[in-house]
């Protein structure tokens, strides 16, 4: 996915498409923002492609790549497995959403400061942040990402947290100064299991209520 604008451009379309359909299909509200999240990262993969473009750099598709991929998600992934999990994960939640709201706090700062810069490093993205405690805010990210799926008590969810756990660490392995671009590029690729989570939901929804006349 993140290794030419090309390659970033057609997945990025093909899994917003996916988004698209799981927001369609989703009949429960507080499935939406899990359902879009295949969408947000299809989003993603697009921007990146920009960035290719633009050969790195600092511009404006970076910045935007940056707050989708750091802050954005922080918090985004947490919220929606809190807004869809059953009643009895949510207080366990509570702690991945807290890890999120810091770590996202700490990385918008630390975006403020320094730009971020991105560096095209052969078939690959490299980007840089300047973090205080990387190692503190890498495990906070995925203790509010990884974490959240993995305790939310939903099958599919806790498989869609397996895989994308199992992706942060052969990104990790494989490209470890590209590592924030090729996982993305990898969760983008897993997100649209959500597809079937979406499905299955819906077929166990409760049916409405039919109005007495």
């Amino acid at each position: 996915m993140c290794w030419s604008a090309t390659a970033d451009l057609v997945a990025g379309a093909g899994i917003a498409a996916v988004g698209a359909a799981c927001v369609v299909r989703s009949r429960r509200r507080t499935d939406l923002p899990l359902a879009a999240l295949p969408l947000l990262l299809g989003a993603h993969q697009i921007v990146e492609s920009r960035v290719w473009d633009a050969g790195g750099g600092t511009g404006p598709a970076t910045v935007a790549w940056a707050v989708i991929a750091l802050p954005l998600l922080a918090v985004w992934v947490p919220a929606g497995v809190l807004c869809a999990a059953p009643g009895h994960a949510r207080r366990r939640l509570l702690l991945p959403l807290a890890a999120g709201v810091a770590t996202a706090a700490a990385l918008a700062h630390a975006m403020s400061v320094r730009p971020v810069r991105a560096e095209i490093r052969g078939h690959t993205m490299g980007y840089v942040v300047d973090l205080p405690r990387p190692g503190l805010v890498i495990a906070g990210y995925l203790l509010a990402t990884v974490g959240a799926l993995l305790v939310s008590g939903d099958r599919g969810l806790v498989l869609l947290g397996v895989l994308t756990g199992a992706g942060a660490v052969i990104c990790w392995s494989l490209w470890e100064l590209e590592f924030v671009s090729t996982w993305c590029a990898c969760a983008a690729v897993v997100s649209v299991i959500l597809l079937g989570w979406v499905n299955s939901r819906e077929a166990v929804a409760p049916p409405e209520r039919v109005r007495q006349t």
